[in-house]
């Protein structure tokens, strides 16, 4: 059903992009009503307006907390033009009918990020605002709400081409939007203002935009979409769109190097599935690239890269002889680009810093579960050393390294490295023998020696196997978390064998 606009209230905190569809309903007749800095810009438009004030016949009041808030301003909105009563009532109260609300709420997510003091923080909390948001979506019969300044050039249009008319399924839409818009405010101020009481943890509420459909999920025929502000974080200087797997493997590629984000040395990480099939550090960034590469040359054809320095032209040269999906940096030279630019398709990002959460959340069965993130990472100062023998200052290094690695590799695992190396790693296996073998095999296949390596594993080792199969591969040192029954066993056994073995206390399970 088509419905005329006669009268609309416009009051919002943002006005820009607003002037032409105030010219569009001054070019119709439309009645204005408004209040504050946004009745001023109408009428700096040359837009006749009346303040809400004089439709009210009362004040705003305590410093204009309360404008809005009055019977003649959300009955003009509630009440239905197809109920004679409501008709009746309106005339009897003098109560003229609001038409168009185009109203949009204080920034409060915004306010919250600048780390602003409390009390600007909660006069950023809308009261009036979202009252009318509400007020104009539940009566969608008969008002059209507008609530964001990015739909303000597709109602300026969706008007011009209507006549400064609606139909039903247009104001459905934008009522949809509208409790859209409210759902998520509430749920912000939520999260604010339950932090540090007994109301955080019971219940999950989350709210992400924008919106951003993928090309597919894991595979073609899985639908997928990602929740959230990608350009907050990266600028994608090119290639083509990201995707579902990309993200997934970006992911673990940045937490990954949030580890080595502090270190005065370059770092470098090759991740395929999600886990390092390389990781190195040097002084240059060109050499932590070759010794990141030269752990699994085979793994990283088709893997997403990820340094802590500028890219610069040299190992853009070595970067642009390897097929790569992704590669992200803090920087990129600019003769460093043309060279990475030269492959169509190669995605390039520029990271920029960002404030991650701090919880994880992932649905299971027939709801979600929740966790902190692992921030926590050992180094010397928590190592305990159990054995006869202790690690040396290279190979205390060595040990710290392999951890940070480690803990974003899936379990179960094992890592091999030396100071400033990963070797090779065994990830996921279903037993840690299993997961050494593998990363023995590996650092074997690609000309490593082992002799006088260091091994990280995410977790206690359960039997001294482990420690006795690494021992007489020429391990020398190991970090494991402890905890086990049988902890005297590895530790007996790396005695024998005169191993250096720490404790950390933690355990790293990645599931």
């Amino acid at each position: 059903m088509s419905q005329p606009i006669r009268s609309a209230l416009v009051s919002v905190y943002y006005k820009d992009r607003l002037e032409p569809l105030v010219a569009l309903l001054k070019e119709h007749g439309v009645a204005i009503y408004s209040t504050g800095g946004t009745q001023q810009f109408i009428e700096e438009q040359g837009a006749p307006v009346t303040a809400v004030e004089t439709l009210t016949g009362f004040p705003a009041v305590f410093g204009g907390r309360v404008k809005t808030l009055h019977p003649k301003v959300f009955g003009g909105i509630l009440h239905r033009r197809h109920e004679a009563g409501d008709l009746q009532e309106a005339e009897q109260h003098q109560i003229p009918p609001i038409d168009l609300v185009i109203v949009d709420l204080y920034p409060f997510e915004e306010t919250v990020a600048s780390g602003a003091a409390e009390q600007e923080v909660i006069e950023k909390i809308d009261i009036g605002g979202i009252s009318l948001l509400r007020a104009a979506a539940k009566n969608f019969r008969d008002v059209l709400v507008v609530s964001s300044r990015d739909q303000y050039a597709a109602v300026t249009e969706l008007l011009q081409a209507k006549g400064c008319a609606t139909d039903l399924e247009d104001r459905r839409h934008y009522a949809a939007a509208a409790f859209e818009a409210t759902s998520h405010y509430d749920t912000q101020i939520f999260r604010y203002m339950a932090q540090g009481t007994e109301l955080s943890g019971t219940s999950l509420k989350l709210s992400e935009k924008p919106a951003t459909p993928l090309r597919y999920g894991e595979n073609p025929h899985q639908a997928g979409t990602f929740y959230g502000d990608l350009t907050a974080l990266f600028d994608q200087l090119h290639g083509k769109q990201l995707s579902y797997n990309n993200l997934v493997d970006v992911d673990a590629a940045v937490l990954l190097m949030q580890e080595f984000a502090a270190d005065e040395q370059a770092a470098c990480a090759i991740l395929k599935h999600t886990n390092a099939c390389g990781v190195a550090q040097a002084d240059t960034l060109h050499e932590a690239y070759l010794q990141a590469l030269a752990c699994d040359p085979v793994s990283a054809f088709g893997g997403v890269i990820i340094v802590n320095k500028e890219v610069d032209a040299a190992t853009a040269e070595e970067l642009n002889k390897l097929f790569f999906e992704v590669l992200i940096a803090p920087e990129f030279a600019a003769d460093a680009l043309p060279v990475l630019q030269s492959k169509k398709n190669r995605i390039l990002l520029r990271q920029k810093p960002v404030q991650f959460p701090t919880k994880q959340v992932k649905t299971l069965l027939n709801g979600i579960i929740e966790q902190d993130f692992d921030r926590v990472v050992e180094g010397a100062n928590e190592f305990r050393t159990v054995t006869e023998s202790a690690p040396t200052a290279e190979e205390v290094a060595a040990l710290e390294f392999a951890l940070k690695i480690c803990k974003h590799t899936k379990s179960n695992t094992i890592v091999l490295a030396r100071a400033g190396q990963l070797l090779a790693s065994g990830v996921g296996q279903t037993s840690r023998v299993d997961a050494l073998r593998q990363a023995i095999e590996k650092a074997r296949s690609f000309g490593f020696d082992l002799q006088g390596a260091v091994m990280a594993s995410d977790a206690f080792f359960p039997f001294p196997d482990c420690v006795e199969i690494a021992g007489e591969t020429g391990i020398r040192a190991v970090v494991q978390p402890g905890g086990s029954i049988k902890d005297q066993d590895s530790i007996a056994t790396a005695n024998r064998l005169g191993m250096a073995m720490v404790l950390t206390g933690v355990r790293h399970f990645k599931h």
